[in-house]
């Protein structure tokens, strides 16, 4: 195993230990156990309550499963606990090996508690986000649209504290094996070529989220939030559009 992805699973092993304090502090919201222990764990990094992100939303599991009795409680905490894909699509979820039985039949009677809820039962989940259109110009001139704001003003001189973050978290976490910049590293490909060839933004954080075992990238899933993920996809397409130079960007932080 090369030195990288080492770096990268010592990270998320130090996000497991914080999972403890976390449920405690849950609890104490009003949440439920099941909640709780959802929250805590790496859970909410691809699924939501309400909408499709990596995985399904726990709605649609509650709708599909509720009522069907305790052999289908069983298949659930199997699946969590083993991971694999086919009931959802393509895309394997990550096994949870490290989870009791016990905590994962909790999460999962509180998820198929969500079938027929009123929304405000969904109350602790962020809306999903409204798509957006802006118009820039690169160096030559050329107009392109992102659905993401690149910089704060017109003038086009300081990114947006989002475009910033993704830049933070891409040369602290990504460059090693995706080379700084943006540019392609000797581990992994340039993530700027896969952008221009296609990829979207869902199977970018899919692909974050769930990782490529087979290729030696790890799951970020417990590590990074949706929004971590969805700053670093920002910064690289604009740096895939020519918008934002090498090195570190301007900012309002400057």
């Amino acid at each position: 195993m090369h030195r990288p992805l080492l770096h990268c699973l010592s990270l998320l092993g130090l996000a497991l230990g914080v999972a403890a304090p976390l449920v405690a502090r849950a609890r104490d919201a009003g949440m439920s156990p099941g909640e709780a222990k959802a929250r805590a764990s790496n859970c909410f990094a691809c699924h939501a309550i309400d909408h499709k992100l990596v995985g399904p939303a726990y709605d649609a599991v509650a709708d599909r499963y509720r009522g069907k009795g305790g052999a289908t409680v069983a298949m659930l905490v199997k699946k969590i606990k083993e991971g694999g894909a086919g009931n959802w699509g393509d895309i394997a979820m990550t096994a949870h090996p490290e989870l009791s039985d016990a905590d994962i039949t909790e999460m999962v009677h509180w998820i198929l508690s969500l079938h027929g809820q009123p929304s405000e039962a969904k109350a602790n989940q962020p809306a999903a986000t409204q798509e957006e259109s802006h118009t820039y110009k690169t160096p030559d001139g050329k107009p392109v649209t992102t659905d993401f704001a690149v910089f704060t003003g017109p003038d086009q001189k300081q990114v947006t504290d989002a475009v910033f973050h993704g830049y933070e978290q891409y040369n602290s976490y990504c460059f090693r094996c995706h080379g700084g910049d943006a540019i392609g590293g000797e581990y992994a490909p340039d993530l700027r070529k896969s952008l221009e060839g296609g990829m979207t933004w869902q199977q970018f954080l899919s692909t974050a989220m769930a990782g490529r075992q087979a290729k030696g990238m790890p799951s970020w899933a417990g590590f990074f939030e949706e929004k971590d993920i969805r700053a670093i996809y920002d910064y690289i397409k604009a740096r895939q559009l020519d918008l934002v130079p090498p090195g570190r960007p301007p900012s309002a932080q400057d």
